[in-house]
């Protein structure tokens, strides 16, 4: 898998699709039980069609989280001609070629991509940042992603206000709950903090972290990644 691929696909910019409610009922529809869709406080048909609207083939939802260091998680929508699946990218300006893969929902089942302990770290945004800035909308946007054992207590209460951000109603606790297990394609795996790399490792059987983050890049480089996401480890 390579970002660079989407250089000739109609990616379009995602980001007016966060104001709508249905939106994140959507892009979190594989992470929970049907029943559960109106405890996004929506319609389930008006999430049927943002569901058709993020796998329509003439227009590719993207969007942008801005990290420190010049570095951003990219979620791209990708409608191929059998199904839609979702790719996440940690990328830089300078990497074209090096982008890290965190995670995709395609038929490889990529993930899961980041611990709590990063989640958490990614929340606030960096002063001047262009995408993503909202917490809440960060962290919805990158639940997907994770895939953790170790989920502690807070986790539940900062999911469930960020639902209610975006509409939910308040009693979403068992819907928070429910997303903080996994994704369906990979769910929860445990996760070690590597002293010597200073570096999240995963021991999921489809997670791209067994190895520590960035190691394919220069160590310059591969440092400053490293530092925008262990600011809770060790």
């Amino acid at each position: 898998m390579a970002r660079r691929l989407y250089a000739s696909s109609p990616v379009v910019d995602g980001l007016p699709l966060l104001a709508e409610p249905e939106f994140w009922a959507a892009h979190l529809v594989e992470m929970y039980d049907s029943s559960q869709v109106e405890s996004f406080g929506v319609d389930p048909a008006d999430v049927e069609v943002m569901l058709e609207r993020l796998s329509d083939k003439a227009a590719w939802p993207m969007f942008r989280i801005p990290l420190g260091g010049g570095h951003s998680i990219v979620v791209h929508y990708n409608s191929g001609e059998e199904y839609t699946s979702t790719d996440y990218f940690i990328v830089h300006p300078d990497w074209w070629t090096n982008d890290v893969v965190l995670a995709s929902t395609d038929e490889d089942r990529i993930g899961p991509g980041l611990c709590w302990a990063e989640l958490a770290a990614l929340l606030p945004a960096p002063e001047g940042g262009d995408g993503v800035t909202d917490p809440h909308a960060r962290l919805l946007l990158l639940l997907p992603v994770l895939g953790d054992t170790n989920i502690p207590a807070e986790a539940v209460t900062l999911v469930q206000e960020a639902l209610t951000a975006q509409g939910a109603p308040d009693d979403g606790e068992a819907l928070a709950r429910r997303l903080l297990r996994g994704h369906t394609m990979w769910g929860a795996a445990p996760w070690s903090f590597d002293e010597d790399e200073r570096a999240w490792i995963c021991a999921g059987e489809h997670s791209p972290r067994k190895e520590p983050l960035g190691d394919h890049l220069p160590d310059a480089q591969r440092r400053v990644l490293d530092a925008c996401l262990t600011s809770f480890g060790g």
